[in-house]
């Protein structure tokens, strides 16, 4: 298994749950994903997945504003049809990523093994 190129290794770490419930994100993890000071956290198919959030990776409002001037709409009515535009970016950037999800494969930890054996470091 090796010899296959361009093969991304996942990292894998174990934490602690402290008595009040909390997990710690390893500093590594923190600073490669670029974590601010929220990030959304999902419940799915018995797993917790965590996500960083990047608000500028929502921001398109540039285009938003040129397709509203292109369809014409000027003075208040540009103003209320920008904002519900961009409101619906996140809940349709959300749907695309559920509806991709059952489609992504998913690890064991006796597949993590079988593909990194023990060694929990990176």
């Amino acid at each position: 298994m090796d010899n296959i190129p361009n093969r991304k290794k996942n990292l894998v770490k174990r934490i602690a749950v402290s008595s009040k419930k909390q997990i710690t994100i390893p500093k590594d993890f923190y600073e490669q994903l670029g974590i601010g000071n929220e990030v959304l956290i999902e419940l799915a198919d018995n797993k917790l997945i965590i996500h960083p959030i990047h608000e500028d990776h929502f921001d398109f409002s540039d285009l938003i504003l040129k397709d509203l001037i292109e369809e014409g709409y000027t003075g208040e009515e540009l103003y209320k049809e920008f904002v519900y535009r961009k409101s619906q970016i996140a809940p349709a950037f959300n749907a695309m990523i559920s509806e991709e999800r059952p489609k992504a494969k998913t690890y064991t930890a006796d597949t993590l093994e079988e593909l990194f054996g023990e060694d929990d470091e990176p």
